[in-house]
């Protein structure tokens, strides 16, 4: 996984400021870098980029977030933001040490806003993503907001727009957060637009170093036939 590293961001896997009582400076613990080498060789579609962001400081010991978008011929089709949060201690509500939590936005047309099955649709996805990819997991929750806007007055004259946005967090049951990332990607693109990869293709990792501009760093897997 090649992401963009954002001014003033942790390093994948640093603490991100939130008090250290697994004690010992910002280095990850060890139960913890297993998932954290598999969040970083997840194999994405070309289209969805990321970002390293500065994570929450406070809701666990340690936590690592991503901004992601994606992009297809210049469109911006679909937005969002994964976060995740380990506590080597366990939370009660997350039924384990570490929580993921996503969320995506993207626009839709004003007739599937109004659909009244939209909201169970867009759950569906996230669930389906994250089971294709072999993403195991426990206590999944979360909601599916619809929102049309139409303009009026001096505004007015303009095409009605919308959009759907899906909140959600769950617990991972093993280290391969790569899975969960990989599911997160395939949500994006569903919600964006984009028709799922044909049979026997598959995302490749890049084997080139990634460009450089300024001090972000950028690079898409390809696709190939199998």
């Amino acid at each position: 996984m090649a992401v963009r590293r954002s001014a003033g961001s942790a390093h994948p896997g640093a603490r991100s400021g939130a008090p250290d009582r697994a004690g010992g400076g910002a280095e990850p613990p060890d139960g913890f870098r297993p998932a954290l080498a598999s969040l970083r060789s997840a194999s994405l579609r070309p289209e969805v980029l990321l970002d390293e962001t500065p994570a929450p400081q406070r809701l666990a010991p340690y936590a690592l977030a991503l901004s992601a978008e994606v992009r297809q011929d210049g469109d911006d089709l679909a937005t969002g933001r994964l976060v995740v949060l380990h506590d080597p201690d366990g939370q009660e509500a997350w039924a384990g040490p570490t929580r993921v939590v996503g969320y995506v936005r993207a626009a839709c047309e004003p007739e599937m806003a109004n659909d009244p099955l939209l909201p169970a649709v867009g759950w569906s996805w996230l669930i389906e993503a994250l089971q294709a990819r072999g993403a195991t997991f426990t206590a999944a929750s979360g909601t599916v907001t619809r929102v049309a806007s139409e303009s009026f007055g001096a505004l007015g004259g303009g095409p009605a727009t919308a959009e759907v946005e899906i909140r959600a967090s769950w617990s991972p049951l093993d280290d391969e957060l790569g899975r969960h990332l990989e599911g997160f990607g395939d949500l994006l693109c569903q919600a964006g637009g984009l028709p799922p990869l044909p049979p026997g293709v598959a995302t490749l990792k890049p084997r080139k170093p990634a460009r450089t501009r300024s001090t972000s760093t950028r690079s898409k897997p390809r696709t190939t036939r199998s």
